[in-house]
């Protein structure tokens, strides 16, 4: 792919949308410009959401199994095109174009999910009470959907969303991140190449997020918000769509407990500490935040992770053999870099550091004697950075495992399953790794609990999000 700058735009009723205000997408690996994209203003979101309205209302006369082909061919291009939207993920994001191209398939996986998912949204016959009557459900789609998506998964996070939401008869407004808007902007062009309806899933990019979404929010014609971002976001935008009673899907922060109990397989145990903790940097919702380990296996393992941490290759992702690319900016490193200096400060102290590197870098740490009075402890840390805190009864890991206020996805290693079954009964999280650090899969619901969210994406549950449940009574 060239380095050359080059400028794209907004998409509104599948046309490219022309504006004087430009955004700059820059490379987190060198801040360099790699594109300039055009941004929207009031005026055309308005023209965005008119669209979307008139395109759910064509979409009420299609049927789920044509909006199933469509889908379909729109997974075909994914991984036709999977080469070139790996490249723009790693220029955009920064991730090894090793697990860019595990996104793109990951991504295109939620498309053929719901491109079969489509036609399973059945309806129900409910036995009357008398003879005269006859009651039935139907299921139809609720609207004109708003998705707002976060940088670091820029085609995974969107195709969840529209692909289930398309499936379902609705058409779709998003707003992705402006840290990484060209993923999403080629993600809709090979929707409309795949036969998606102009207004049924258009692209708006803006420098001024909170202005756009709260006019999105507050208009009557956006019957459904779907977001994938912070809590603190979250609770803000549930605020404002609690004022229509919009129905609202909330995929939010996580603090996942990695449990190694002195029954594991170590060796399996580090593999998956390695895909759980290290993918993308560290910078996903369910990684590994505090690393459980128990006293009996503490030393051992912190060796065997220090000898593995030695053998990662740091540099621009789109380099040969890569394993951690760069963090987003240089605000996501200086928020790494003061929860690491806040722990040593209040007893933590760093058993290993690899050296030390320039720009959005961060090269990989291990910090021991982690206390929950910490903010490292009770934050989202987002980096390469291994939170060790030691346990010595299962009691005391799964209360202190349990004792945040957010419930994503959590990780547990032994090789005594009734000890598995018991821990896993008891845990307040949502996803549970059971001696697997890769949990996500399109088949399964993705979603969390307490302040980690609201609804489920992908497996069956997915679609639900974007249907209403019609109730007919019919006298005879």
């Amino acid at each position: 792919m060239s380095n050359e700058t080059n400028t794209t735009y907004s998409i509104i009723n599948g046309q490219s949308h022309q504006s004087t205000a430009m955004l700059d997408v820059r490379n987190p690996v060198d801040n360099a410009l790699i594109a300039r994209v055009s941004e929207v203003d009031e005026h055309a979101a308005e023209r965005a959401i008119k669209c979307a309205n008139n395109c759910f209302i064509e979409l009420k006369s299609t049927t789920a199994q044509a909006r199933g082909d469509t889908l379909f061919r729109w997974y075909q291009l994914i991984l036709q095109n999977k080469k070139r939207l790996a490249e723009l993920v790693t220029r955009e994001q920064g991730k090894p174009l090793k697990e860019a191209l595990a996104e793109v398939m990951y991504a295109a996986g939620y498309v053929k999910w719901f491109s079969q998912e489509a036609e399973r949204t059945n309806g129900a016959v409910i036995p009357a009470q008398t003879i005269h009557h006859q009651l039935r459900t139907l299921k139809q789609g609720i609207g004109v959907v708003v998705g707002i998506t976060p940088w670091n998964f820029p085609l995974a996070m969107i195709t969840r969303k529209v692909a289930p939401a398309y499936a379902a008869g609705c058409s779709f407004i998003l707003k992705p991140s402006e840290l990484t808007p060209l993923s999403a902007i080629e993600l809709a062009k090979l929707a409309l190449e795949a036969g998606f309806e102009p207004g049924a899933f258009q692209i708006l990019i803006t420098s001024k997020p909170q202005d756009l979404v709260t006019q999105l929010n507050s208009h009557p014609s956006v019957r459904k918000l779907t977001f994938t971002g912070s809590t603190a976001v979250g609770k803000l935008l549930l605020e404002q769509t609690a004022r229509s009673v919009m129905r609202t899907s909330l995929e939010l922060g996580g603090n996942a407990p990695f449990i190694v109990f002195e029954s594991a397989d170590l060796e399996a145990a580090l593999e998956g500490l390695m895909m759980a903790k290290f993918r993308n940097a560290g910078q996903t919702c369910i990684a590994a935040n505090r690393v459980y380990l128990h006293s009996a296996i503490k030393s051992q393992f912190i060796e065997m992770l220090k000898s593995r941490l030695q053998t990662l290759v740091i540099g621009d992702g789109l380099g040969e053999n890569v394993d951690l690319g760069p963090l987003i900016n240089s605000a996501a490193k200086q928020k790494a870099l003061s929860l690491l200096d806040d722990a040593c400060k209040h007893g933590a102290n760093i058993v290993y550091q690899g050296e030390s590197q320039t720009g959005n870098y961060l090269s990989p740490v291990i910090l021991e004697n982690v206390e929950p009075a910490m903010a490292i402890y009770n934050t989202e840390i987002f980096a390469p950075i291994v939170s060790v805190i030691e346990f010595q009864t299962e009691e005391q890991v799964v209360n202190m495992a349990n004792d945040v206020d957010v419930g994503l996805a959590a990780y547990v290693y032994s090789s005594n399953i009734d000890l598995l079954h018991r821990v896993s009964m008891v845990l307040d999280f949502a996803m549970i790794g059971i001696n697997e650090g890769a949990i996500s899969n399109p088949a399964a619901p993705f979603g969390g609990m307490k302040q980690s969210g609201l609804g489920r994406e992908g497996g069956a549950e997915g679609i639900d999000e974007y249907l209403e449940v019609k109730y007919l009574c019919q006298r005879f």
